[in-house]
């Protein structure tokens, strides 16, 4: 809030925050978040399709997957409603099984519908164990369809690792 003197009045300006991050860790997040919808998009231009259509979606840069037997993953990333940055996301999942290895992916999740993107938001949102991502290659994203209200893609970005469910992941959100 800020002050000024207008006609020997004291007016109150109100300074409204949309797309501005709280802080210096969530400023970085939405960076790259930006720059993982630009590598997102050149690596499948279908993509676009999701991004123009979608009610909402979020994107997770940098999530970092790990096990032995034992795994699990984590990562946090940025909610747009219509295109707008609303808040911030964050992902755990734990899973047991046949894996092996380590990788770091970036994950983004669209919702057909506003139902869909407020199911998310209120903390109603988690996959089904058996849930598992699109690989983003040319040309996948052509044939992709939305499944119960979403689409899922991931993109390795480095390591290597046994494993392709999404499955299991809890979210949480902040808004700003």
């Amino acid at each position: 809030m800020k002050a000024i003197q207008y006609l020997g009045l004291t007016v109150l300006l109100f300074t409204v925050i949309t797309t501005t991050a709280q802080n210096k860790k969530d400023r970085k997040i939405m960076r790259d978040a930006k720059s993982a919808k630009q590598t997102l998009l050149k690596n499948d231009s279908g993509l676009q399709r999701f991004f123009d259509t979608s009610a909402g979606y979020v994107i997770f840069p940098n999530v970092g997957k790990g096990g032995f037997i034992i795994g699990g993953a984590s990562g946090n990333g940025v909610v747009y409603d219509g295109g707008t940055p609303v808040g911030m996301a964050d992902l755990k999942k734990l899973n047991i099984g046949l894996q092996a290895g380590g990788q770091s992916i970036i994950e983004i999740i669209f919702f057909e519908t506003a139902v869909d993107l407020n199911r998310f938001k209120e903390g109603k949102f988690q996959f089904a164990a058996e849930a598992s991502a699109v690989a983003v290659k040319s040309g996948i994203a052509v044939n992709a369809k939305y499944k119960d209200g979403v689409a899922v893609f991931a993109l390795p970005k480095a390591g290597l690792m046994a494993d392709a469910s999404v499955g299991g992941q809890k979210f949480g959100y902040s808004p700003f």
